[in-house]
């Protein structure tokens, strides 16, 4: 059912995740207005960022203020794009979940086992710290590998 389109509120769902703008006659009242931002943000803007190329991720980092308001990027954009991963993210912490060894799967068939460095993971490139064999009391850092390079992620036992 390719194409298929739901209605939810104020805006047309489609079977991919993505939505748009149905017609409506502009908000009057504050909570009209809060309630219709909110359902923006869940409805659009987040399912936006856990779909979108790390191109146009770094373009809407640029302009995130207008798009989202005050809000830091780290903690919104770049969390709801990992998301996409929902082994790597753990919901109400920011950036990538460094507490889970994680086996990452890359489009080209190539896959890495380690821990995720959030602190150096930022613009949609990730880094992990590696628990392959590398050698007694050596730790390899991967990466940094792109959103866009990856195929699936999933927790491992350590």
């Amino acid at each position: 059912m390719a194409g298929r389109v739901v209605v939810e509120g104020t805006f047309k769902v489609r079977q991919s995740g993505l939505v748009s703008r149905r017609h409506r006659t502009p908000v009057s009242t504050y909570t009209e207005l809060v309630n219709s931002r909110r359902e923006w943000i869940e409805l659009v803007l987040k399912p936006w960022c856990r779909v979108a190329r790390l191109t146009d991720l770094k373009r809407a980092a640029l302009e995130w203020e207008d798009i989202a308001g005050k809000v830091d990027p780290k903690v919104t954009l770049w969390t709801w794009a990992w998301s996409r991963f929902p082994d790597i993210v753990h919901e109400g912490l920011s950036g990538v979940d460094e507490t889970h060894a994680v086996r990452i799967t890359l489009k080209n068939g190539a896959a890495h086992v380690g821990y995720p460095n959030n602190r150096k993971s930022e613009g949609g490139r990730l880094f992990l710290l590696s628990i392959e064999s590398t050698g007694p009391g050596r730790v390899a850092e991967i990466g940094p590998i792109s959103i866009d390079d990856i195929a699936h992620i999933e927790r491992v036992s350590s």
